[in-house]
C-alpha cells in the first residue's frame, strides 16, 4: 500500500508525557537519568490505555516518588530525528517524598537558573516554557538543539 509522500507505510511516532512540576517556591522537579546521566524532567512513554494526565501522574510518581495534580498543557515537543512527540503538563506536588528509582539516580528541586545550567536546551526549554505562562508552545528539535521556525 502506498501512502502520501510515496512511503510504503505511514510514519510511526512515539508519544511521551512529562511533568513540569512546580513547587510553591518556584523550584522545579528534575531527575538525573540512570541510563545516560542527563538531567531531565520526569516523564516517559504514554501507555495505550491511559490518558495523558494519567500518564504524567504515573511517570512522575514512578521516577521521583512525588504525587502530582496535573494542570494545563504547556508545550508539545517533537524530536524529528527519532519521531518522539512529547507533551508537557504543568503540575503541582500533592504528596509523596523524593526518592530515586531504576530510571533515576537523583531527584532534586532546581531553580530556573540551575535548570538552564544542568539540562540540555531541548529539556530545559520544556520547564522554562511551563513557567512563562505563554503556552502551550510547540517546538521541534533534533535531540540536541532546538530547530527555529523560519
Amino acid at each position: 500500500m502506498t501512502h502520501p509522500r510515496g512511503a510504503e507505510s505511514p510514519p510511526r511516532h512515539s508519544v511521551s508525557v512529562a511533568g513540569a512540576v512546580v513547587r510553591a517556591d518556584g523550584r522545579l522537579l528534575a531527575i538525573r537519568r540512570a541510563d545516560n546521566g542527563a538531567w531531565e524532567l520526569p516523564g516517559g512513554v504514554l501507555e495505550l490505555e491511559e490518558t495523558p494526565e494519567e500518564g504524567v501522574r504515573r511517570e512522575v510518581l514512578e521516577e521521583t516518588g512525588i504525587e502530582v495534580e496535573v494542570a494545563e498543557l504547556t508545550g508539545v515537543y517533537k524530536n524529528i530525528t527519532v519521531g518522539v512527540l512529547a507533551m508537557v503538563f504543568r503540575c503541582k506536588p500533592s504528596g509523596g517524598a523524593e526518592r530515586t528509582s531504576d530510571e533515576s539516580t537523583a531527584v532534586q528541586w532546581l531553580t530556573p537558573e540551575e535548570v538552564s545550567e544542568r539540562m540540555s536546551e531541548v529539556y530545559a526549554i520544556r520547564l522554562l516554557d511551563a513557567l512563562d505562562g505563554n503556552g502551550p508552545r510547540v517546538r521541534s528539535h533534533d535531540g540536541r538543539h532546538l530547530i527555529t521556525v523560519r
